[in-house]
């Protein structure tokens, strides 16, 4: 569990809440029925037309990585490697084919299957890299979701913002709705920016992140399988993958 970004959410809503308390509007005043509608709703209206379905299906699969990193331990799989490195010079590559049945990470798996089947150290590299950057790509367009909702809540706040006003201007004879109803129009703007700014933007940038991390972690396990089918020393392969720890 990332605690981090569980204080960082708690937080954002501690903040509005607070904000509005002390700023003198109450609670009340964040509380509108009309604004979820054309903000929330017209936020995810937003990103359906412009998502394709299998993008927006991974986006809200990928979602819990902003609270649990799915990225593995590097150190872990470092020692594996220059584990397996060993088995490799004294059993052969095909010592390693019970290895890779013991193996979760079907990109790991991948990547010992190329090394037992005996493929040359350039046709792993080339092949791995394409499943690297397939991936990759199909992360990196699922976290974009997040960031397109982050850019459309605000403009949605703001239209919600002027259809409370229109509400408004058509109460002008009876002043006494005039300051309740301007401060209902206004809360559809505190939806679409607290929204994109608290939320979407930040956990946008929070996938994104994840996604390189585990796209440097794969590229560190393409040279460790290249290595071993290149017969290079368990010492040496050691040191070549502690660099991509730093």
């Amino acid at each position: 569990m990332d605690l981090l970004s569980l204080a960082g959410i708690v937080l954002a809503f501690i903040a509005l809440l607070a904000g509005a308390i002390l700023k003198g509007a109450g609670l009340h005043s964040l509380v509108s029925t009309a604004a979820l509608m054309i903000v929330v709703v017209g936020t995810f209206a937003a990103i359906l037309v412009q998502t394709p379905g299998r993008a927006m299906k991974r986006a809200f699969g990928i979602l819990p990585w902003v609270f649990r990193s799915p990225v593995a331990d590097a150190e872990a799989i470092v020692r594996r490697i220059v584990e397996w490195s060993q088995i490799a010079r004294k059993q052969g590559l095909l010592g390693l084919e019970t290895q890779m049945d013991r193996e979760r990470d079907d990109f790991i798996r991948k990547g010992l299957q190329l090394v037992v089947d005996g493929s040359e150290p350039d046709a792993i590299r080339t092949t791995m890299e394409v499943d690297l950057n397939g991936r990759e790509a199909a992360d990196l367009r699922a976290a974009k979701v997040f960031e397109g909702m982050g850019v459309y809540a605000p403009t949605l706040g703001i239209i919600g913002a002027v259809l409370g006003l229109m509400a408004v201007m058509q109460n002008l004879a009876d002043p006494a709705k005039l300051g309740a109803g301007i401060a209902a129009a206004f809360t559809a703007t505190v939806y679409g920016i607290g929204l994109a700014n608290l939320f979407l933007l930040p956990i946008a940038s929070k996938l994104k992140t994840t996604v390189q991390s585990q796209s440097h972690l794969r590229e560190m396990i393409i040279e460790g399988m290249v290595a071993i089918a290149q017969g290079d020393n368990p010492r040496a392969i050691e040191s070549r993958l502690q660099g991509y720890l730093h």
